[in-house]
């Protein structure tokens, strides 16, 4: 490939495409994942306005020739994500952008088009991502307080994981995230919602215990345990990662048996059937849905702090 690219790189790209199309997480059901919303950024509307070719600030010096093509095909018929008629090529060039104040998100748009051509998404696929990021109608509100939080509390970038302890990609997913919040400490916090996939019988059980620690201000110890050690989750394996955590095992096992345990567990699932999380780990990010591989959430998080 030109621009430096090696075919190496081409090759993890597409498999890494690959495992995204056919759902690369744990799957409660079916694989297809819907956003509970239609297209809401260029299906209803035409951009008003001139064709843009060239944007200030944004470099796709490192797309091909017919990539670039694409890109500007792309960021001129996607609508702006501030509610004008114009295109998102159009508001990134615009000097009294989103009517009359600086639409910061524009710019950063037109960047994450440009990255998601660089990684080989296809067309299609490129304006379905858009459109779960910067859609007029696929914003979502995902409950945050009172469940636990690892991050900055007044942190600019929100992630909600639904998540499963037995899921291996959940468990794969979870380095990932520690080292996010180590990179973006301070403007990132993390919140955890339990997902428990029926066909992970130790799933649910791990979620108890991580609900139990978290009741003695260990959850995140906990669950950090119970993704390093997925191959080890039955009751005498949980109990000893109670007990290295210093738990108070009387109450340990009585919350981990308790009601109300359950019930959170039940409040978690079904908050996420009612966003139609099929498959763990799903992220929101500032109520959006992420659907690019946990490989893509620090680049993801670093437009999200660039608007």
């Amino acid at each position: 490939m030109t621009n430096g690219r090696t075919s190496f790189f081409a090759a993890a790209t597409l498999l890494a495409m690959a495992s995204v199309l056919m759902g690369a997480s744990c799957s409660g059901g079916s694989q297809e994942q819907s956003s509970g919303e239609g297209h809401g950024s260029g299906a209803e509307q035409t951009p008003a306005g001139p064709r843009v070719d060239t944007i200030p600030g944004v470099d796709v010096s490192e797309l091909t020739g017919a990539e670039r093509r694409i890109w500007v095909d792309i960021v001129n018929e996607q609508l702006s994500p501030c509610g004008d008629a114009i295109s998102v090529a159009r508001c990134a060039t615009s000097s009294d952008q989103g009517g009359g104040h600086a639409c910061r998100q524009c710019v950063p748009a037109t960047r994450y088009v440009a990255r998601l051509i660089g990684e080989g998404y296809e067309r299609s696929e490129i304006e379905d991502l858009y459109d779960l990021r910067y859609g007029h109608d696929t914003d979502v509100e995902v409950a945050t307080d009172g469940f636990p939080t690892r991050g900055a509390v007044m942190a600019r970038v929100t992630i909600v994981e639904f998540s499963d302890f037995q899921c291996p990609h959940c468990g794969r997913a979870h380095p990932i995230l520690r080292q996010l919040l180590r990179e973006f400490e301070g403007d990132v916090r993390l919140v955890f919602r339990n997902y428990p996939l029926p066909g992970h019988p130790r799933a649910t059980p791990a979620a108890r215990a991580a609900i139990a620690a978290g009741n003695q201000e260990k959850f995140w110890e906990m669950a950090d345990l119970l993704f390093e050690h997925q191959d080890a989750l039955e009751d005498e394996d949980i109990d000893r990662y109670a007990g290295e955590l210093g738990l108070d095992m009387a109450r340990f096992h009585t919350d981990l048996s308790a009601p109300e345990t359950q019930a959170r567990i039940d409040a978690d699932r079904d908050a996420g059937h009612n966003l139609n999380v099929e498959g763990t780990p799903t992220f929101f990010i500032n109520g959006r849905r992420f659907s690019e591989p946990p490989s893509a959430l620090a680049a993801y998080v670093r437009e999200e702090l660039d608007q």
